[in-house]
């Protein structure tokens, strides 16, 4: 992917319904491990959002820990984009 060569931070999250009371940071690196971690989801099919300032705004998020409050608004319409996609695409969603 084009965006990959450039990438400097990434940061991976999950969230099942019924399960999670909100989004977890699961993985977060720099360099090249923010490659690594963004071949890992293109490998398994995992949809990539890039957005470097809400990518900065999670790298201060511990992993294993929830999201903050204030970016539950824009991780939700983002998760809900993938949702769609999955769904249009006859996948579902990623757990």
């Amino acid at each position: 992917m084009e965006f990959q060569h450039k990438l400097k931070l990434a940061v991976a999250l999950k969230y099942t319904q019924d399960e999670d009371v909100s989004p977890l940071v699961v993985a977060s690196g720099k360099g090249a491990l923010a490659q690594a971690l963004v071949k890992k989801a293109l490998d398994m099919d995992i949809p990539i959002h890039s957005d470097g300032e809400l990518a900065e705004l999670l790298s201060d998020v511990d992993v294993g820990h929830s999201i903050p409050e204030e970016l539950y608004e824009v991780v939700a319409q983002i998760m809900a984009m993938v949702y769609r996609m999955d769904s249009s695409l006859g996948r579902k969603p990623h757990d």
